[in-house]
């Protein structure tokens, strides 16, 4: 089971849960036990749960950990399903734990729909053998007990099925997308061909032209390249469209040897720059070139992607510089995109990579760093950010590691 393309969301949720746990646990312990007498508690089931989800609260400084897969499993299992089943048993099916423990297999369900239903089905097998134990090997089989299966199975399956249609809308809507670029692709990308010639036959006009400059030359000429900055922009968003709307996760296999140096060098000649000015903006630094399998395309809008991000985050606080880092002598290869433009709120910074989020709110539509995501993970790679506001963003860029077979031996395992 890969847990590494839900980590944003599922790791939000998991230190909500855990805070809820620390904080609810001993809560309604009082509740339950002096307030309003249920006739079981357990204050240390109640305490290990509590202990068991305090590294949760931090699971942020864990995410490199191999283990923390296991423990998001041990954790929601313990504390969701197998306690509250547990608790509803004891207390032999009392209205009170049926509704606690209805909507504990709805915030359940609210994580991976395999995650879930994994804990469910191992948290409820766990607290029925443990209840079968304690009572000499008998089984719960009142009519109370009973009668939750068919709510509980009617909450999952809503549950999931609003999840499945959130997923539907998205893809709707990239499917929608997609067909609408599609159809206006041709009409846009001719005007914008007319209107790039003229604006280049207009600066050499200007250029070639024998009167004496006149003053209002030179603004004549910024704004001739300020209008071809936008055709190729324009382009190039069009393509980065077209790329995320239409390329399913098959398309995004890898099939081609890349030399992440040769690759930043063909993006930077790609790019479409206002000027030399901004072109000086960005620094590259190779410290260790390496090879990684993608494809050449996609690997391109993947970088032009984010320094098109980092010359947008110069531009809106006016100054900053942009540096690219290769470092291929690392047991996993990696580039860093750093930029010293306006960086990003922490609480923003947890959206960024997902889709249809922008930001700021007016700028774009929010595709861009989540078909990065999905392109980088598709080969193996991963992609994170580390930010200050106002001051740094870096976005960190680590892959697997550096090919050491020949060309011809990864071609062949690539048949």
């Amino acid at each position: 089971m890969s847990f590494n393309r839900q980590y944003d969301n599922t790791i939000k949720r998991l230190v909500i849960l855990a805070w809820i746990a620390v904080v609810g646990m001993p809560l309604y312990y009082v509740v339950w036990a002096y307030w309003f007498p249920q006739p079981y508690e357990n204050l240390s089931l109640r305490i290990f749960g509590v202990v068991l989800c305090l590294p949760a609260i931090f699971v942020r400084r864990l995410v490199k950990k191999k283990w923390l897969a296991a423990y998001f499993f041990v954790g929601l299992t313990y504390v969701l399903p197998f306690f509250f089943t547990f608790m509803f048993l004891m207390n032999d099916g009392s209205s009170i734990w049926s509704q606690s423990l209805l909507i504990a297999l709805i915030i359940l369900f609210h994580f991976d729909t395999t995650l879930a239903f994994l804990a469910y089905f191992t948290g409820t097998a766990l607290a029925y053998l443990v209840f079968a134990i304690i009572h000499g090997g008998s089984l719960p089989l009142s009519l109370q007990a009973l009668e939750q299966w068919p709510i509980q199975l009617f909450a999952i399956v809503t549950v999931s099925l609003a999840k499945v249609g959130r997923k539907v809308l998205a893809q709707e809507k990239l499917a929608g997308m997609a067909t609408a670029l599609a159809t206006v692709s041709h009409e846009l990308r001719t005007p914008l061909r007319s209107i790039n010639a003229n604006a280049r036959g207009l600066s050499r006009l200007l250029q070639e032209s024998a009167i004496p400059a006149a003053p209002s030359q030179i603004p004549m000429e910024k704004a001739l390249a300020r209008i071809e900055f936008e055709v190729r922009h324009m382009n190039n968003v069009i393509d980065l469209f077209l790329l995320s709307a239409s390329t399913g996760k098959e398309n995004l296999q890898p099939k081609d040897i890349l030399s992440m140096a040769t690759t930043v060098e063909q993006m930077l000649q790609r790019y479409p720059f206002v000027n030399q000015e901004q072109r000086e903006l960005v620094a590259v630094t190779v410290r260790a070139d390496f090879r990684l399998l993608g494809q050449t395309e996609l690997c391109s809008m993947v970088l032009i992607n984010l320094l098109r991000n980092a010359l947008t985050a110069i531009q809106r606080i006016g100054k900053g510089r942009i540096r690219i880092v290769i470092e291929g002598n690392r047991t996993r290869p990696r580039l860093l995109f750093i930029d010293t433009g306006c960086g990003i709120e922490p609480s923003r910074a947890t959206h960024i990579f997902e889709r249809f989020y922008a930001y700021p709110e007016y700028n774009g539509t929010g595709i861009g760093l989540a078909f990065c995501k999905d392109v980088l993970e598709a080969w193996g790679a991963h992609i994170r950010l580390v930010s200050r506001p106002l001051a740094y963003t870096i976005f960190v860029l680590d892959f697997p590691p550096v090919l050491q077979q020949k060309a011809s031996d990864v071609r062949s395992l690539l048949n």
